[in-house]
């Protein structure tokens, strides 16, 4: 029997259609969620990302500006439209799209933004509530995670969750997620990475596998257990013939353990609409806060 899929776009679009009545009341109430993105550079595939985000808050009625530096910007310059953008009452969340020039300090830039205004939950402060268990926002991916796992009913309290990859934006948040003493949470947590020792050894015992490594196919069938249910994270562009000389692949080896696992979700179309639906929550929410 083939794996249930899990499908990101419906329980996004779910997100979505709940958040616009949200913003509809904020505004009878003269709050208007307001979200800034900035671009530095010409990077194709960030210019993808931030079109799709401007084209998301227009759907639920969040105001959204996009501004673009040139990629020779200096580190000071973007330090100073952070600055400005942290003063205008306009804005309630400052999304800067990663990656950066490499002349320009990530850490810096991510510290700048004002921790009330950090809808990517990057900021150190932000990071040290998620771990305390007190958050203010969650970080993108893994709430979208969080949420499908939901949708799904899948059952986290007591399971292994193994972790694949421990990156500030995805491993290690969804690791501290997953492990809080909290509801749909409570799971026992394993991290395993490019230094690991025989990774297979640890995912043959996940009950729900969470795959963010950025390595095309890497999760094999004799990888995974039974019955577990699979996340996959991964984005990758491999070469194809076709028009685009492309094809998206995930981390994980579809075909190959759709027969083997219990729900997996796609690439395209599994956990990429989540993470900007999650962006639009943040927003909100940093939006109510914020106007009290």
């Amino acid at each position: 029997m083939e794996a249930e899929i899990i499908k990101g776009n419906e329980v996004s679009r779910r997100v979505k259609d709940e958040l616009a009545e949200e913003v509809g009341d904020l505004k009878k109430r003269g709050i208007e969620p307001g979200l800034a993105v900035v671009l530095v550079g010409d990077d194709p595939a960030s210019a993808i990302y931030v079109r799709s985000k401007g084209k998301a808050c227009s759907e639920v009625g969040i105001f959204s500006e996009t501004y673009r530096l040139d990629a020779s910007a200096s580190e000071e310059e973007l330090v100073s439209l952070i600055a400005n953008l942290n003063a205008d009452k306009r804005f309630h969340g400052i999304l800067v799209q990663l990656p950066l020039p490499g002349h320009i300090n990530e850490t810096t830039i991510l510290e700048t933004v004002d921790p009330l205004k950090d809808v990517d939950c990057f900021h150190p402060v932000n990071v040290g509530r998620l771990i305390a268990g007190r958050p203010y926002v969650l970080p993108c991916t893994p709430a979208g995670i969080m949420e499908l796992l939901r949708a799904y009913d899948v059952q986290t309290e007591g399971k292994n969750a193994v972790v694949l990859g421990r990156s500030n934006i995805v491993g290690k948040p969804m690791a501290n997620m997953l492990m809080q003493k909290a509801s749909r949470a409570n799971s026992t947590v394993t991290v395993v990475h490019s230094r690991t020792k025989d990774i297979p050894s640890f995912t043959k015992n996940a009950d729900i596998l969470i795959a963010a490594i950025g390595q095309s196919e890497f999760v094999k069938p004799d990888m995974v257990k039974e019955g577990a249910v699979i996340i996959d994270v991964g984005m990758n562009r491999v070469p194809a013939d076709n028009e685009k000389g492309y094809r998206l692949t995930g981390d994980v080896d579809f075909a190959g353990v759709l027969s083997k696992v219990s729900k997996i979700t796609p690439v395209p179309g599994g956990v990429g609409p989540m993470t900007i639906a999650m962006l639009l929550k943040n927003t909100v929410s940093a939006a109510l806060y914020q106007s009290q």
